[in-house]
């Protein structure tokens, strides 16, 4: 009786202690922050897709054109997915590689490719929308002119605005029917910060543009308490071609999905 009582009592151990291991895995498979093993791929190609304002990097910092150094990373590698979205370093903005030209479908767990952005690098380039000059970049340029899309304001900032325009050429020469999913545009600038976050969207720098709200699924709206985020998608591929083309990435791409948004960010695209 003795023995099988120890026996019992190894056998319930030993179950605990692996349910304690495949715990503690589960926890670190779940925390961010640490370089990814191609981040001289990535910094590369950040220094080429803002050559105005970045010359370069060293070991620890990416230097500016001013002389202004911001560190490449912070140390941290056990970072929540909440703290790699608010307190990011420039490295954990490439924790994901973003899927260039794959057919749309429903991401991993928490791949959301573009959603962190270092801020201190984004206000450096495009402005602080918070203080009054930061008008002075923004331009308004036309969207869909050939189907009457009206005005858009876009910033000059890296290009942003020839890019975008560039889209809008592309855009009007599709199929009529796909017209509606683009006009009327749910907005480009927006001086505020991402729902639910202190960081700032993309869309405060004035480098973003919603399309038709009315085709577009967010992951927000369709979320219950308690509940994950259930990808949903309308928007037809061709147009997400087109953008990607230009060096917008877009939010379908997320599973925190926000299919109606478009951003200009090349450093996460193929040259």
């Amino acid at each position: 009786m003795a023995a099988r009582r120890a026996a019992m009592f190894r056998n319930r151990l030993t179950i605990a202690l692996t349910l304690l291991a495949l715990s503690m895995i589960g926890a670190r498979a779940q925390t961010y922050g640490a370089p990814p093993a191609n981040l001289k791929t990535h910094l590369d190609r950040l220094v080429r897709a803002y050559p105005d304002w970045i010359s370069g990097y060293d070991a620890n910092a990416l230097i500016m054109k001013n002389g202004q150094k911001f560190a490449i990373t912070d140390k941290s590698t056990t970072k929540t997915f909440d703290e790699l979205l608010e307190k990011p370093d420039i490295d954990d903005m490439f924790f994901a590689d973003y899927p260039a030209g794959a057919t749309p479908q429903a991401p991993a767990k928490n791949f959301d490719p573009g959603r962190v952005r270092f801020e201190p690098l984004f206000i450096a380039m495009y402005g602080d929308c918070f203080k009054a000059q930061f008008s002075k970049n923004l331009r308004s340029v036309a969207w869909l002119p050939k189907h009457q899309g009206g005005q858009v304001r876009i910033t000059t900032a890296n290009g942003v605005d020839k890019a975008l325009e560039a889209v809008s050429r592309e855009l009007d020469e599709l199929p009529s029917n796909l017209m509606g999913y683009l006009k009327p545009n749910s907005g480009t600038y927006n001086c505020r910060r991402i729902d639910g976050s202190s960081a700032r969207s993309m869309h405060a720098y004035a480098g973003a543009i919603d399309v038709n709200a009315q085709y577009g699924n967010y992951w927000r709206w369709s979320m219950r308490p308690g509940s994950e985020p259930k990808w949903e998608n309308k928007i037809p591929v061709e147009i997400v071609r087109i953008f990607e083309k230009h060096r917008f990435i877009w939010g379908g791409r997320w599973y925190h999905y926000d299919t109606l948004h478009f951003e200009y960010r090349p450093e996460l695209l193929p040259e």
